[in-house]
């Protein structure tokens, strides 16, 4: 179980949500975020950057009424950085988000109306469109040995797979409703759950740590949520491009992590050898094919939110 972590600084605030957004030197993607999300919600909030030592002076031109700025001491990683901003906080909602997306009106209030429909849920997560229109595959089945060596092998170039359309959920239009695990990119925490199974796992330093974090709150009875009638718009890759090399090992690093955990044990040992052994083929391909490293593309036209029906009205 993950240690609470303690923030350099106590953050006060008494509003219904606290949106964390980590920062590592986010340039010109943090003014729309936070732009966009005033439009988002009618509701009291209060954003804290957990800074990983940003050098562009980004973070600090943000901090206003509603934005604190909370330096993490180094480039610790996402989820300790984001249980750094959580920490001390008494909103009933925590959001986790990258600042590279932007918020449709209304957005964040429709994430909570369907933490009000789903009161079982530990984490929420919105619709996410990508820059070139397609519908980001954000909510997504936990991985298996099928699906996660089908997924492997074959997504990269046969994104419309069936083990990567079961892995990604990826028939049928967008429905509210339970699911595996949802990106971290955007997700909202009912605070009390996010608590109660220790935050993010700070051993994982990129990548994962949302997988993870929804499995064990899975393992302690709360659910996670696909809410589309949120809609949020993720460009990706912001910071993560400038460090190419080092985040496609992490990647696979934390991939590894997660899968070991799942298989442990010494009956399983042969299992963890081979998935050791695949995942470093894969990760040695990544390396010289950018086709492999980019992975699956979404396969279906994020015009099929405009086709949904209302959850509102039912």
């Amino acid at each position: 179980m993950p240690v609470r972590e303690v923030p350099a600084r106590e953050v006060e605030d008494h509003p219904l949500v606290r949106v964390v957004v980590v920062t590592f030197s986010p340039g010109p993607s943090l003014p729309p975020f936070l732009s966009t999300l005033a439009e988002a919600t009618s509701q009291p909030y209060v954003v804290v950057l957990a800074d990983n030592g940003s050098v562009d002076g980004a973070p600090e031109a943000a901090v206003g009424p509603r934005v604190q700025l909370l330096p993490t001491g180094g480039n610790l990683g996402y989820g300790r950085a984001a249980n750094l901003g959580a920490a001390g906080s008494r909103a009933d909602w925590l959001v986790v988000a990258n600042p590279d997306l932007t918020w449709e009106p209304g957005a964040l209030d429709e994430l909570m109306a369907a933490g009000q429909r789903w009161p079982g849920a530990g984490c929420l997560g919105p619709a996410i469109r990508t820059p070139g229109g397609q519908l980001y595959p954000s909510a997504r089945a936990f991985p298996s040995l099928g699906r996660g060596t089908g997924h492997a092998l074959f997504g990269w170039w046969w994104p419309s797979n069936p083990w990567t359309r079961s892995y990604r959920a990826e028939g049928g239009p967008p429905v509210e409703g339970s699911t595996g695990w949802l990106s971290g990119s955007a997700m909202l925490l009912r605070r009390v759950a996010f608590e109660q199974v220790g935050g993010f796992d700070p051993s994982y330093f990129m990548y994962c740590e949302d997988m993870d974090l929804c499995h064990r709150l899975a393992q302690a009875g709360w659910s996670s949520v696909y809410a589309p009638s949120a809609v949020v718009t993720h460009v990706g890759a912001q910071a993560t491009s400038r460090v190419a090399g080092p985040m496609l090992r992490e990647h696979h690093r934390s991939l590894y992590r997660y899968l070991a955990r799942l298989y442990a044990g010494p009956a399983w040992a042969p299992v963890r050898g081979l998935l050791a052994a695949g995942l470093l083929l894969r990760y040695l391909l990544a390396a010289r094919v950018r086709a492999v490293a980019d992975g699956a593309a979404p396969t279906r036209s994020a015009e099929l939110l405009d086709d949904r029906p209302d959850e509102r009205s039912s």
